[in-house]
């Protein structure tokens, strides 16, 4: 349904259980997904330690692979290794942590992942406050002449995806209101159509 949907690409959850209090799927997952679907791979590691597996996602295919802020002592270097691999990298920044933090390394990332839940569960309710925090980044964005997407995760729908468009984002997760939904497909083209 995915491959034959107007979704732009394939966003995976990586969690350990923990960084974040979950445990999602491994590699032969993400293994399986990428043999089988054409559209690019969206890898979110919700995970400790996550440099030790940029190597094989690279392996395996991923475009875009981004790694938590809280969970990188050494931010920079992370981003470098994505990049050195070929790869898109993204850091993605849990809803307490500000912006502010990621501006040193604003010249290495493709892409910041705004968490507006908390990270580690589906189905959760979006932060309101992830708006101000949204439009502060894209003004950061534009002070700053860069060039990365925004991508917000967590608690998107069809309510809020036309103000998350105007305040910013480029790419939307929608994972509930995608696979909960009575016709998914129809569902992933009403989210396209927002941003037409």
């Amino acid at each position: 349904m995915i491959q034959q949907s107007q979704a732009d690409m394939i966003h995976l959850d990586v969690m350990d259980g923990c960084f974040v209090p979950n445990i999602s799927f491994g590699f032969p997952v993400i293994e399986a997904v990428a043999k089988n679907f054409n559209k690019p791979l969206d890898v979110h590691l919700m995970v400790v330690n996550p440099d030790q597996w940029v190597s094989r996602l690279r392996d395996i295919g991923a475009h875009f692979v981004s790694v938590h802020v809280e969970a990188c002592n050494h931010l920079h270097r992370s981003l470098q290794h994505i990049r050195d691999c070929g790869m898109k990298a993204g850091v993605a920044i849990n809803p307490h942590t500000p912006i502010h933090c990621i501006e040193n390394v604003i010249d290495l990332t493709d892409l910041v992942v705004l968490m507006s839940v908390n990270p580690g569960f589906g189905g959760q309710k979006f932060i309101p406050a992830t708006m101000k925090k949204l439009k502060d980044l894209n003004q950061l964005r534009q002070n700053c002449g860069a060039s990365f997407q925004i991508e917000i995760d967590g608690g998107v729908d069809l309510q809020n995806a036309r103000e998350l468009i105007s305040c910013g984002a480029d790419i939307l997760v929608a994972g509930n209101t995608i696979f909960k939904s009575g016709n998914p497909q129809q569902t992933i083209t009403q989210l396209k159509q927002i941003n037409a």
